[in-house]
């Protein structure tokens, strides 16, 4: 049970390795790695506009006095996306784009 979390990043650096050269593979190294670069721009740009304007929008529905729930799961599923596209990789940012679809954000 202790070398669980070894085995887990173990795999994971092997995911992103293995899809890395393939995508290099088949585009070049140099489209790889701007790729690469354009998604943790775009996570940065995502967790800084997307994670301010819907905590101002939490706290407008808690001042008008109804559940910011929604907002909330939303916000924090939004920060999480922008994380996973902020690291390099494009098995996490598989997942990043996963949690920025609606019916993901909605689970």
């Amino acid at each position: 049970m202790r070398w669980l979390p070894f085995i887990a990043i173990f795999l994971y650096v092997y995911i992103e390795i293995s899809i890395f050269i393939q995508v290099a593979h088949v585009l070049g190294v140099l489209l790889t790695l701007v790729l690469v670069i354009f998604t943790s721009v775009i996570g940065m740009s995502l967790v800084r506009n997307q994670g301010f304007k819907n905590f101002v929008l939490m706290q407008q529905k808690m001042a008008e006095g109804e559940n910011p729930a929604a907002e909330m799961i939303k916000s924090v599923s939004l920060i999480i996306a922008g994380l996973l596209l902020l690291l390099p990789g494009f098995f996490t940012d598989f997942l990043g784009l996963l949690l920025l679809l609606p019916p993901v954000q909605s689970i």
